[in-house]
């Protein structure tokens, strides 16, 4: 069976690149694939520009994972707790934790993938936590997009509603913004 997902995986990539050398790729939830899955796109993200025939070097690849994020959090807590603004927060301080975060976790799809020990990323694009300042824009623009005027008494009971952690300070959202727009529904 995984053989046969590899070489779908394989032959699906060189299809949609002869078909459009300008293909984009998204592989949302990497934590939760196989590990060894991707390494069939190794050759893809080498340093050869045709492969199999193909030429790939406009295709864009984006891996998405929730691996690390403990991590950034755990980061964008210290920075506060250091009277640091959350902006201050530089790629360098989170580069390294997500790295780590990557290659200590057996479950990950990248797990001990010559894909990271080549070095064959180009970047990792951490998401920090948002704060309740954030959010508020976030109920404030959903609101918007609705047609609706901004009330006062809805941003403030869409807030209440949201999770906010760690426990003791309440500061980053559990979520994000992913759950503002189902919420506002029920505030109106």
């Amino acid at each position: 069976m995984a053989g046969q997902a590899l070489k779908n995986l394989k032959s699906w990539v060189q299809g949609n690149l002869t078909a459009c050398s300008r293909s984009l790729f998204l592989f949302d939830e990497m934590d939760k694939l196989a590990p060894g899955l991707m390494e069939v796109l190794q050759p893809f993200l080498g340093s050869s520009w045709v492969v199999y025939g193909t030429n790939y070097r406009k295709a864009i690849f984006i891996f998405i994972s929730n691996t690390g994020g403990e991590q950034i959090n755990q980061v964008a807590l210290e920075a506060w707790r250091s009277r640091r603004d959350r902006e201050e927060i530089r790629l360098q301080e989170l580069e390294p934790v997500i790295s780590r975060a990557l290659l200590d976790n057996p479950h990950h799809g990248f797990w001990r993938s010559g894909i990271l020990e080549e070095h064959l990323l180009d970047a990792l694009v951490p998401f920090l936590p948002l704060q309740r300042h954030h959010v508020r824009h976030c109920v404030l623009n959903e609101l918007a997009h609705l047609g609706l005027e901004p009330r006062d008494e809805v941003v403030q009971a869409v807030l209440e509603s949201a999770t906010f952690f760690p426990e003791d300070e309440q500061l980053f959202s559990s979520n994000g913004c992913k759950t503002v727009a189902s919420r506002i529904a029920f505030f109106l």
